[in-house]
């Protein structure tokens, strides 16, 4: 399969996954709720879209978990939510990573 169309695949995908762990989150009005929602979507999107399209030379698995962490990190300090935000983007990322491997 064509990297950059997987990248987008994964991209929606991950964007949608991360929006829907957010839906239980209280936030103090409905705009700061929507602009976390679509920065959290932006913020997957980008990672989905361009793990396919690294090539590190390692194993894709551990490349995607970089590349997650590392994309995920400013979301991370500028929120002060260190935890879910890198979890979400390490585990995330190391998925897409393998998926890659798989399909690309």
């Amino acid at each position: 399969m064509n990297s950059v169309i997987f990248g987008i695949i994964m991209g929606i995908i991950f964007g949608i996954v991360s929006v829907l762990i957010m839906i239980p989150l209280k936030f103090e009005n409905s705009g700061e709720r929507r602009d976390a929602m679509a920065g959290a979507f932006i913020d997957r999107f980008m990672i989905g879209l361009i793990i396919p399209n690294v090539v590190l030379g390692i194993n894709p698995i551990i490349a995607g978990a970089l590349l997650g962490i590392g994309l995920s990190l400013p979301s991370a300090i500028i929120s002060r939510t260190y935890a879910p935000i890198l979890i979400i983007g390490t585990v995330g990322g190391a998925v897409i990573g393998y998926l890659t491997g798989v399909f690309v």
